[in-house]
């Protein structure tokens, strides 16, 4: 990397680096966080799999909206992007009533202001996606927001862009994804704005970390899913005790290992690439 200017930034997951006053460099690590701890155990490979599923949903998303990434290093793990001007808004969109959607339901019977039909149950399918923005928390836990909130951070009509195209994203990809053997329950997208203004996606798309990912063969509503995503090691955690404070545990060489084939499995099921193809030539999955 002897052409970076200046390490600029560490998230829970990737080095910033900047290359000039227009270029950084997005490193994704091995690392893997869990309630937003960081845990002292890495998975092997999982910084390839979150930038070479990002690298193939941006090649393929470009005419939905534009987005940062500018080209993949030799190493599969190294994203040169653009500069761009964050939005303070996480943008989620919910094809199924899971996680913390799920607990909103239960207590009140919406989700981040969207009226939901009686009867639901965990796991179910929604009538439509819906976009369910949240806070971006520096520390801590992000935190769903409504409507209002949301135009108070960005704007009435900047929110309304975004809307559309995290719904238009989401249904893009939902539809890959389940021909392909695999339900995508929710994600979540963060937008920037270039120098002109315009909507940029950012960060990361559709990635086991961004996502939760579901074996469509083994759907069932009415209970939690198996996934393709970190809920694996998130479950592992949880079964622990563990208060969900800083340290968080070391995992064991079996869950590490579940948690890489995993992310590996759902890889290869949604680019149509070998893993270890991805690995010789990054490029791959920009074809």
């Amino acid at each position: 990397m002897s052409d970076v200017v200046a390490h600029v930034g560490s998230g829970k997951v990737r080095e910033l680096y900047a290359l000039d006053e227009d270029r950084l460099l997005l490193v994704a690590s091995d690392r893997i966080s869990t309630f937003d701890v960081v845990l002292p155990t890495e998975i092997p490979d999982k910084g390839r799999v979150l930038t070479g599923l990002s690298a193939f949903w941006f090649s393929r998303t470009r005419d939905i909206c534009s987005n940062h990434l500018l080209g993949l290093r030799p190493d599969g793990r190294s994203t040169e992007c653009r500069r761009l001007e964050m939005l303070p808004l996480e943008c989620v969109v919910r094809g199924y009533l899971a996680g913390s959607g799920w607990k909103d339901y239960r207590k009140t019977g919406e989700v981040c202001g969207h009226v939901l039909p009686e009867g639901l149950v965990e796991s179910d399918r929604l009538p439509q996606p819906i976009f369910t923005p949240s806070t971006k928390a520096v520390t801590g836990h992000d935190e769903n927001i409504g409507r209002a909130q949301a135009a108070e951070l960005i704007g009435t009509d900047r929110l309304d862009e975004v809307e559309r195209a995290s719904l238009e994203l989401y249904r893009f990809a939902a539809a890959h994804a389940a021909a392909r053997g695999i339900l995508i329950a929710d994600t979540k997208f963060e937008f920037g704005l270039d120098d002109d203004g315009r909507l940029v996606l950012g960060d990361e798309a559709f990635t086991p970390d961004s996502s939760r990912f579901w074996p469509a063969d083994e759907y069932a509503p009415g209970r939690a899913q198996p996934s393709f995503d970190k809920q694996f090691a998130r479950d592992y955690c949880e079964n622990l005790g563990w208060d969900k404070s800083y340290p968080g545990p070391e995992l064991p060489d079996d869950v590490v290992a579940g948690t890489r084939a995993r992310y590996v499995d759902a890889f290869e099921r949604l680019t149509g690439l070998g893993f270890d193809a991805y690995v010789a030539d990054p490029e791959a999955v920009l074809r």
